[in-house]
């Protein structure tokens, strides 16, 4: 898979995994040996969570359901410390699905829970030609944001958990879920990590294995193409006749500043990224007023580039350090102090890469089932309402005593999840051919509203073949105060993974440079290293920093897999 000028995609070097016989379970264990639940929802993050909050709604009403549910009714499963430490959004969201969720609560105690900082009223979208200029420009339709509230769904997710807690639900958090169970075709639970093995998967001293959790139903509420999500996708054929899921990746990070944001910011490129359709970089920004609990005035900036990019030194982190020094974001964060930090990968192909959301005894909700709108920046009320519509399904297939969710897929189509996708299904795709060759394209497609016939097709991101190009250049020299390294980025995430922890991240470890390279850059976390001694040319080693790792999930996207870490490893967002 190498280019005419030497170039080769990272496709071409698949990582060491083999999905169907490491991540499908297909015997149960005794049944004195596992723990029965009603309902396993694997993924204590924004949707997961409404599943869990809406199911729980719909048995309060129900006893004779829930008594046949079991002690455990309804368990989430989360990997994280706790729910909403793994998660991380913009984030400004179309409040109607919170509203929905939860009618008792007003918008104004959604902010006094500390998750919400303010409906939107005033907006500016920028280009930015240069280093110096940004030229505002009219609003674009999906930009248009009037109405909607600034959150964090890290924050957001912590009150979520609270609200099932109170309805009956057992949060199982430090709890990876490694394995899918699978006997006679139907989806039968998952099975939980080991915990206590060393590197090289040695049982230590506080060695727990893993226990088989059964359900009657079971929910994956992964976020971006996630472990089990990817195996359930390849055992019950889920993406047959789908577009290959793309990807986008977002770093971001939390100010305090001196002054409070009266408005939403967007810029829209094409500074910092190349506008050459040979480096085949299309990305963008945010800037969103935000409050600390204390009342003290916040900003979220982000960063969020396509990871179908060409050129292997094209770094989000090191891009929104770039992007700082314009005057537009100076004027903003100048005197203040950066709080938090934090990375994510996002599924960024939308309608036509959505997969089939339902196998016998699962359903697929959220980021997991690709419900993002990457035209309008908008998926956390995609997230909430496909968990509304989850529950619902999964209530009325109890009473059915059935383990066919199928209604579920109707139900998201007909919804704003299917309308609001549908709407946008082929406007992003022409920027595969660059942002000047298919700005155009794109400005049809937002225009008339999806109107125009026919489907687009996405090419995968590992089958872009990479070069060594010169993006990198223009990053700026970290001084710690207002432009940051990696390293000391990924400290203020509180991320714990021990040092002797298995390495839960799969890629060749010998690759051609142009491949090593864009693992390099690419990850914000600084978890891939190639060695002072290595050609220049050829094939390289590479250094795994595994402990550094923040779950952002990008690696799969561009010729790797991340697996999940033991339960408890990774960040601890509280802000994001």
């Amino acid at each position: 898979m190498a280019g005419r000028n030497g170039a080769v995609a990272p496709g071409a070097y698949p990582p060491p995994v083999d999905s169907p016989n490491e991540f499908i379970k297909r015997e149960l264990d005794p049944e004195d040996e596992r723990i029965e639940v009603g309902v396993a929802i694997v993924g204590g993050g924004t949707a997961g969570l409404a599943t869990a909050n809406r199911l729980l709604q719909l048995l309060a009403d129900d006893p004779e359901t829930l008594e046949r549910l079991g002690e455990v009714p309804v368990a989430v499963i989360e990997k994280a410390k706790v729910c909403g430490g793994h998660n991380l959004s913009g984030a400004v969201v179309r409040p109607g699905p919170l509203q929905e969720l939860y009618p008792d609560y007003t918008r104004e105690q959604w902010r006094e829970a500390g998750w919400a900082f303010g409906e939107v009223t005033k907006e500016a979208v920028y280009m930015t030609p240069s280093s110096k200029v940004a030229v505002r420009i009219p609003t674009p339709p999906p930009f248009k944001n009037h109405g909607n509230e600034v959150i964090s769904v890290s924050a957001l997710a912590r009150w979520q958990q609270q609200r099932a807690e109170e309805g009956g639900a057992y949060v199982l958090t430090e709890t990876s879920a490694t394995q899918l169970l699978v006997t006679d075709g139907v989806v039968r639970g998952v099975r939980t990590g080991d915990k206590g093995r060393g590197k090289d998967g040695e049982p230590l001293s506080n060695f727990e294995p893993g226990t088989d959790v059964t359900a009657q139903h079971t929910v994956l509420a992964e976020g971006c193409w996630g472990h089990l999500t990817g195996a359930a996708v390849r055992e019950f054929d889920l993406a047959e006749g789908r577009e290959p899921q793309v990807w986008e990746l977002g770093v971001k990070e939390v100010w305090k500043v001196p002054k409070p944001l009266d408005r939403l910011i967007h810029t829209i490129g094409p500074w910092p990224l190349k506008i050459s359709a040979k480096y085949g970089q299309i990305g963008g920004t945010w800037i969103y007023p935000m409050k600390s609990a204390k009342g003290e005035d916040l900003v979220s900036i982000g960063f969020v580039v396509d990871l179908d990019y060409a050129d292997a030194t094209t770094s989000a982190h090191d891009l929104l350090q770039q992007f700082k020094l314009h005057p537009l974001v100076r004027k903003i964060l100048e005197g203040g102090e950066r709080i938090a930090w934090g990375a994510k990968a996002l599924p960024g192909g939308g309608y036509w890469s959505m997969p089939k959301l339902t196998m016998p005894g699962a359903l697929l909700v959220g980021d997991s089932a690709g419900m993002v709108d990457t035209v309008a920046l908008k998926g956390v009320h995609h997230c909430v309402k496909s968990g509304i519509l989850a529950g619902e399904a999964i209530y009325a297939a109890l009473k059915r005593g059935s383990t066919d969710l199928s209604a579920y897929e109707e139900a998201v189509e007909e919804s704003s999840i299917g309308k609001e996708l549908w709407q946008v299904r082929n406007t992003r795709q022409p920027f595969q051919k660059g942002f000047l060759r298919g700005g155009p394209g794109v400005n049809l497609q937002i225009a008339t509203k999806g109107k125009l016939p026919g489907r687009k097709e996405w090419h995968r991101n590992d089958a872009k073949p990479m070069f060594i190009g010169t993006t990198a250049k223009g990053y700026p020299k970290p001084d710690g105060k207002y432009t940051f390294d990696k390293l000391s980025s990924v400290f203020i995430t509180g991320n714990a993974t021990r040092d002797d922890a298995p390495n839960h991240i799969r890629v060749r470890q010998n690759v051609p440079r142009e491949v090593a390279e864009t693992w390099r850059w690419m990850c914000p976390a600084g978890v891939y290293e190639i060695p002072e001694d290595a050609p220049e040319h050829g094939n390289v080693d590479v250094i795994v920093n595994y402990t550094n790792c923040v779950q952002c999930g990008a690696i799969t996207a561009k010729g790797g897999r991340l697996t999940p870490p033991e339960g408890g490893d990774g960040p601890l967002y509280q802000i994001t």
